[in-house]
């Protein structure tokens, strides 16, 4: 039902569905998405995710998981967690992903405006969990939600975390992506501070 519904709405809002790599790669994934200017973004993921047939989840603020409203929250992916508490959440994502295959979204801009340089969270989490970063973006320009490019763990394994993220900046610039709000997008995700990004 989900793969229709998935499919029908995304007709209707115009948007297409661009696989960059085997769809299998979705299935088990620190899935890394940007541009984030808008919630328009998550919505658009999920109805593709819907359409490909394949498990998301996010982690949010347990408050909602745990509401009147949870069931449905815990529903569309919801991973509740109480942010008030000093949690582990590298190991708490490790954890999660003993216990079955999904991808979860991470944004690491953090916001939806402007940022310098993203946070190193997901990178992190990706080596902890042992699986491997696929990158997601919405075309704004196209009506195009890519996903699938994936940076296997191995090579997370091997490679800097300079060089991951240069590879995942270059694959945002190479591909144009156009975000809902321009102005508040930054391609330069590194930020300046060349000695950071090596550690």
């Amino acid at each position: 039902m989900k793969k229709l519904i998935g499919s029908l709405l995304l007709k209707i809002l115009g948007w297409k569905v661009v696989l960059q790599g085997d769809v299998n790669n979705l299935d088990r994934c620190i899935l890394v998405v940007a541009p984030h200017t808008h919630n328009m973004e998550y919505i658009l993921g999920n109805l593709a995710y819907w359409k490909l047939g394949k498990k998301l989840k996010i982690i949010i603020k347990d408050s909602h998981t745990k509401a009147w409203y949870g069931s449905v929250v815990r529903g569309l992916g919801g991973i509740g967690i109480d942010r008030s508490q000093k949690n582990d959440l590298i190991n708490f994502v490790a954890n999660e992903f003993k216990k079955e295959d999904f991808s979860l979204v991470i944004t690491p801009e953090g916001t939806r405006s402007w940022v310098p340089k993203w946070r190193k969270g997901f990178y992190h989490m990706a080596l902890a969990a042992k699986v491997p970063i696929v990158l997601a973006a919405g075309d704004f320009k196209r009506n195009t939600v890519y996903l699938g490019y994936q940076i296997p763990y191995e090579r997370l394994e091997t490679a800097s975390f300079a060089e991951v993220m240069e590879e995942i900046q270059n694959y945002y610039i190479k591909n144009d992506i156009g975000p809902k709000i321009p102005a508040n997008w930054n391609p330069n995700i590194m930020g300046n501070d060349t000695e950071e990004a090596r550690s």
